[in-house]
């Protein structure tokens, strides 16, 4: 029952002066039994009022707007969390009557969306993965695990070579890419075999092993056991996410768990800076706004029509 203090840092320093800002924050963990949020709190410049609302997935999805001028915008997002281990399937069940209970899930509204995809260049070599592994013929959770390997050790962690818009397709042909595109690849590999898998967005926090994706916001996979649930799938560190995971948010792909999206008025160049630290005691955390040479810079010119400027999204590591 490990407690994480986490403080999340997104700043966005703008050329020019911008207006009429609208941001949309999937920052507020979710909560449930086995990941319990004692304390959360937002700080965004100019105090703004922040309204929340539950999305058709469950997360909790804020917005706030800054109509005034301003050439900064910082959102500091501070959480404890106190989260819980989480006994493995079973996997007893007869085979059968495990892969049948997905014949029932098709046409389930709570899993259409996780079920839905469509052939990519890769589906062939995929294809004949899963025929030669057999696994159709093993228990949908050894055949998730396979397909959890088969990602970790064909795939290369490369920072900087893929960005949000990268797709399937960039990923597959580059074989390489971050915990954003190994989760989306790991994603549509599991569907292929009629099972549930959604995206979850979150972090993953400082354990004895060492992770891949520290010090940033974190993506994984969720599948769907029968007779169990939502199992957490790390293809960026091929292991089954546990204590070790913090949950912000669930959803079809990184789109419906951006962490922080928007869109201003104004002509500027920006400067997107990103910090995330995490350690099991809240002291030890830095209570000063962090030195820019210690977090993840990404600048990006904008081209929106009618002066109306996207905010440009931070890659999930």
């Amino acid at each position: 029952m490990p407690t994480f203090y986490i403080k999340h840092l997104t700043e966005y320093n703008y050329s020019d002066l911008v207006y009429d800002a609208a941001s949309q924050i999937m920052l507020n963990p979710i909560q449930d039994e086995y990941q319990n949020i004692p304390s959360h709190t937002l700080s965004i410049t100019n105090n703004p009022k922040i309204e929340t609302r539950k999305d058709f997935y469950g997360n909790t999805v804020a917005t706030f707007m800054i109509i005034e001028p301003h050439n900064q915008l910082s959102i500091i997002s501070e959480i404890e969390a106190v989260t819980f281990e989480r006994a493995l399937p079973d996997d007893q069940a007869p085979l059968k009557q495990q892969w049948d209970t997905y014949k029932q899930l098709q046409y389930s509204p709570s899993f259409m969306d996780f079920l839905n995809h469509k052939p990519f260049d890769g589906t062939s070599v995929i294809s004949s993965f899963i025929n030669d592994e057999k696994l159709l013929s093993s228990s949908p959770f050894k055949a998730t695990m396979s397909l959890c390997d088969y990602v970790y050790n064909n795939f290369k962690y490369i920072q900087g070579i893929t960005n949000v818009e990268s797709n399937l397709n960039d990923i597959w042909a580059l074989k390489a890419g971050v915990c954003q595109d190994f989760s989306i690849l790991l994603i549509q590999l599991v569907k292929m075999l009629g099972i549930p898998a959604r995206y979850v967005s979150g972090y993953i926090c400082p354990n004895q092993a060492g992770s891949r994706g520290e010090g940033a916001t974190h993506a994984w996979v969720e599948v769907y056991i029968p007779f169990y649930g939502w199992l957490g799938l790390d293809p960026t560190n091929n292991v089954i996410a546990n204590q070790y995971h913090v949950r912000l948010a669930v959803g079809r792909n990184f789109k419906d768990c951006t962490p922080v999206k928007g869109v201003y008025t104004g002509q500027a160049e920006e400067d997107l800076f990103v910090k995330v630290e995490i350690n099991t005691t809240k002291s030890m955390l830095n209570p000063n706004l962090y030195h820019h040479n210690e977090g993840e810079h990404v600048k990006n010119r904008n081209s929106y029509r009618q002066s109306l400027q996207n905010i440009p999204n931070q890659q999930q590591q």
